[in-house]
C-alpha cells in the first residue's frame, strides 16, 4: 500500500506541475519565447492569496479570484515591457530577459514580504478519501489538484480548438506572418497566451502551497523548472503533452525521493528527461519541425 500511496502523491504533485507546465507550453507554442519568469508568478499568486486571507480576511474562493487577476494582469504587463520588445531579438537576449525577470520579481517580494518563510493556510475544504480501512489516504488537496488539472486541460483543448481566439492562437503559432496577412492581431494575441499562462499561474500557487503550506520568495522557481521540465518531457507546445509530462515528473519525483534518495530525487527527474530528449528530442507528443530555408 505504500507503493500506491507514493504513487498517488506522485499523480497529486504531477497534476500541479502539469497545470504550470500549461504556461510554459502556451507561450513558447504561440509565442516561441521561453518565459522563465512564469514560476515566479506563482509565488506572486500564492502571496496576492496570503494576504487576501490573513490580511483582509476574505475567503479562500475570492482570494484565489483575486489572485488570478492579479496575475493576470502581471503577465500582460512583463509581456508588454520586458518581452513585447524583444519579438526581432534573439533566443539568447530573451532567454536573459526572462532571468532578469524572474530575479526582479523575487527580490520585489523580498522587499515586501521579508525572507522568512510564511505559513500558507490551505484554500482546499475537501475532506480525505480513505481507502482499504485507511491504508490508502487521499488528501483534500490531493483530490483537488486531480480534478482541477484535468479541467484545466479539457478547457483550455476546448478554448483553443473551438473560440476563435484560440483558432488565432494556432494561426500565429503556426506562421505569424502569414495569420497578420489574414488579419489576426498579433500583440493582442500574444499578450492574451500571456495573460492565460500567468492567471494558471495564481491556481497553481493556489494548488502548490496548499499541498506544501510554506510560501516564500523562491516558491516557485524549483517548481517552475521542473514543470518546464515536464513541458519538454510532453513536447513543448502540446496541451496534452504538458499533462502527461507533468504527472510522469511529479511520479518520477516522490518514487525516487521515496525508493532511491530523498537528495538524488532532482537529479533523477533531470536525468530521465536527459534520457527521453536522446531517445525522443521532440518529447513524448512535440511534432518534429522542419523550418524553411
Amino acid at each position: 500500500m505504500g507503493f500506491l500511496n507514493n504513487l498517488i502523491n506522485g499523480i497529486s504533485l504531477g497534476s500541479i506541475y502539469a497545470v504550470i507546465a500549461l504556461g510554459y507550453t502556451l507561450v513558447y507554442g504561440i509565442a516561441k519565447m521561453l518565459n522563465f519568469a512564469h514560476g515566479d508568478v506563482i509565488m506572486v499568486g500564492g502571496y496576492v492569496i496570503f494576504t487576501c486571507m490573513t490580511t483582509w480576511g476574505l475567503n479562500s474562493w475570492l482570494s484565489i479570484v483575486l489572485a488570478v487577476i492579479a496575475c493576470t494582469l502581471l503577465g500582460i504587463v512583463i509581456e508588454k515591457v520586458a518581452y513585447k520588445p524583444l519579438r526581432q531579438a534573439t533566443s539568447l537576449a530573451v532567454l536573459i530577459t526572462a532571468i532578469g525577470v524572474s530575479y526582479f520579481l523575487q527580490n520585489i517580494a523580498l522587499l515586501i514580504f521579508g525572507e522568512k518563510p510564511v505559513n500558507f493556510t490551505s484554500v482546499v475544504n475537501v475532506p480525505s478519501i480513505k481507502l482499504f480501512d485507511g491504508q490508502i489516504v487521499i488528501s483534500g488537496e490531493t483530490s483537488v489538484a486531480i480534478i482541477v488539472s484535468i479541467l484545466i486541460v479539457v478547457g483550455l483543448s476546448l478554448f483553443i480548438n473551438k473560440t476563435k481566439s484560440g483558432r488565432a492562437m494556432l494561426a500565429v503559432s503556426e506562421d505569424r506572418g502569414a495569420a497578420q496577412l489574414m488579419g489576426v492581431n498579433i500583440n493582442r494575441t500574444i499578450s492574451l497566451t500571456f495573460a492565460i499562462g500567468s492567471g494558471l499561474a495564481a491556481i497553481a500557487g493556489a494548488l502548490l502551497c496548499s499541498a506544501y503550506p510554506t510560501l516564500q520568495n523562491t516558491t516557485g522557481a524549483m517548481p517552475g523548472i521542473k514543470a518546464f521540465v515536464a513541458a519538454v518531457f510532453g513536447g513543448i507546445g502540446s496541451i496534452p503533452g504538458a499533462m502527461i509530462g507533468g504527472i510522469l515528473i511529479g511520479v518520477i519525483e516522490i518514487l525516487g525521493r521515496a525508493y532511491i534518495s530523498p537528495q538524488l530525487a532532482d537529479a533523477i527527474v533531470f536525468a530521465v528527461l536527459i534520457l527521453v530528449l536522446i531517445i525522443k528530442p521532440t518529447g513524448i507528443l512535440g511534432k518534429k519541425i522542419s523550418e524553411k530555408v
